[in-house]
This record gives C-alpha cells, sequence and structure tokens, in this order.
C-alpha cells in the first residue's frame, strides 16, 4: 500500500476546483457543481491510487478510470493537465472550437480518456466490458468508473450493476457520486431513487459509504476495495454540490452555470485556503 500525504492530496483538490473556476471562467457556462464535489475523490485517485503514465496513456497495465457522469468531466481535465498528461494551457481552451477538451470526454482527441461519455447511464456498462476483458487477458488492472447520483435513474446503470454482480467483477469500483442534486434540483424531489446502498447490496456489490470530502476517508475506501474478492464494490461518497464555494454550495443553479466577473474573483478567493488535516 502506498503512503499517503493527506495535506498533499487536500490541497491537490483544491487546486483542482481552482483550475474548474479558471477554465470555466466569466461568463461562460460550466459544470462547476459536480466536479467541485469530486475533488477530494478525484484528487485521491489521480494522486494516490491509480497505476497509470501519463508518458504513455495507452499502457496495456493501467488502472482505468470512466467518468459516467461525462458532464463533469472538467475536473477530470485539471487532474490530467497537473498529471501531464497534456500541457496546462490546453485548459483555457475548454470547449473552443477545435480543442482538445469538449464539454464532455471525448477519448479521440483528450490524453487520458477512457472512453466518450455523458450520455448518461452508460459508463458502468463500459467499465463492466473493461474489467471483463481484464480477466480474459489475465491482466490485473483496476477499472474505476464515476457514478453521479442522479444517473442512478438511468435503467442501464442497474443492468450493469446485476452484469458486474453476475460476473464477480471484482476489479472493479463504482464511485457514487451522492451530492443529493440534479440539474433542476433535489433528487428527492424529481426522482427519488433512495435508499442508495441498500439498492446496490440488493444487487449483489460490497457497498462503502464514506463522507466525500474527507480526504482520509476517500483514501481508506479505495484501498479497501483492492481487498474485496468475488464481487464488485461500490463507494458511495456523500458530498455537497459545489463544495468549497459558499455561493456555490447546494445550489443547483451551478450544476451547468456561468460565474459574474465579482463571483468569479471571490470563488477564487475563496479556494485559496485549505482545511488542515494531519499529513500522516
Amino acid at each position: 500500500m502506498k503512503e499517503c500525504n493527506y495535506i498533499q492530496l487536500n490541497e491537490r483538490a483544491q487546486e483542482l476546483r481552482r483550475e474548474v473556476i479558471k477554465m470555466v471562467g466569466i461568463g461562460k457556462t460550466g459544470h462547476i457543481g459536480g466536479s467541485f464535489s469530486l475533488a477530494e475523490v478525484i484528487s485521491a485517485l489521480y494522486f494516490h491510487k491509480l497505476r497509470h503514465d501519463p508518458q504513455n496513456p495507452n499502457w496495456e497495465d493501467r488502472d482505468r478510470l470512466i467518468f459516467s457522469k461525462g458532464h463533469a468531466a472538467v475536473i477530470q481535465y485539471a487532474a490530467l493537465a497537473l498529471c501531464g498528461y497534456f500541457p496546462k494551457e490546453e485548459l483555457s481552451k475548454l470547449k473552443e472550437l477545435g480543442a482538445m477538451l469538449q464539454g464532455h470526454p471525448d477519448k479521440l482527441t483528450t490524453p487520458g480518456i477512457e472512453a466518450n461519455t455523458g450520455s448518461l447511464g452508460q459508463g458502468l456498462s463500459i467499465a463492466c466490458g473493461m474489467a471483463a476483458g481484464a480477466r480474459l487477458d489475465k491482466k490485473d488492472y483496476k477499472v474505476y468508473c464515476v457514478v453521479g447520483d442522479g444517473e442512478l435513474c438511468e435503467g442501464q446503470i442497474w443492468e450493469a450493476a446485476m452484469a458486474a454482480a453476475n460476473f464477480k467483477l471484482d476489479n472493479l469500483v463504482a464511485i457514487v457520486d451522492k451530492n443529493r442534486l440534479m440539474a433542476t434540483g433535489p433528487i428527492a424531489d424529481r426522482f427519488d431513487n433512495n435508499p442508495v446502498p441498500e439498492k446496490w447490496k440488493a444487487f449483489g456489490w460490497h457497498v462503502i459509504e464514506i463522507d466525500g470530502h474527507d480526504i482520509k476517508q476517500v483514501v481508506k475506501a479505495l484501498d479497501d476495495a483492492d481487498e474485496v474478492k468475488g464481487k464488485p464494490t461500490v463507494i458511495i461518497a456523500h458530498t455537497i454540490k459545489g463544495k468549497g464555494v459558499s455561493f456555490t454550495e447546494n445550489n443547483p443553479s451551478f450544476h451547468n452555470g456561468a460565474l459574474t466577473e465579482e463571483q468569479y474573483h471571490a470563488a477564487l478567493e475563496e479556494l485559496t485556503t485549505v482545511e488542515g488535516v494531519d499529513a500522516v
């Protein structure tokens, strides 16, 4: 098990949030809320857990990460740039015509992207195929799939969940970003898919519940998933949509919202500090 510096991972999470704000910019719409809720998870994955090589994105033995909630790819782009998959300057071209970073991930244009996603509900099926392929090829890489809690209303998610349990894909880890908000408001008011943990258990998965903003809990859950045999694991990360900036937290208007100039500078100011955490 890798040694872990939790202070650095928290700092990375804040850095990812800052890059998201800078990428979205002033007066342009961008998926801030669902990116911010994932910051600690993505920091732990890219800077602690994943076995990957930015200089060789197609390395055969790499771990795979699928963003089923592809609209939040903006924070994945930030992580890929900080890891060195492509020059950081590309972040400023987000969603420009012909740029490598589009509103939803594109495997053909962006190094480090494993699949074209964003049509909600499909990413877990892709992840199941990759995990099954690893077994057929006798490879030991892991497949991780980030799913939105609103996305759990898609039927294909549960078809994939049944298949993963049936085939005992213990090299597959789903991570549910349970921030409780859809684009238009609370999930409980729009299409209530609760209780989430009980559903995954009923579908045959090993379930781990965590505070998705507690970096120690995130790292422990990812490490604990390695010890589960005979069934897939789902990590249900309880998060806050828009976490990190006061006016974006729990605010569905920032699911895909635009920042005024005042909000832009205020957000960057709020994101200059990191909550303290012990290094070990």
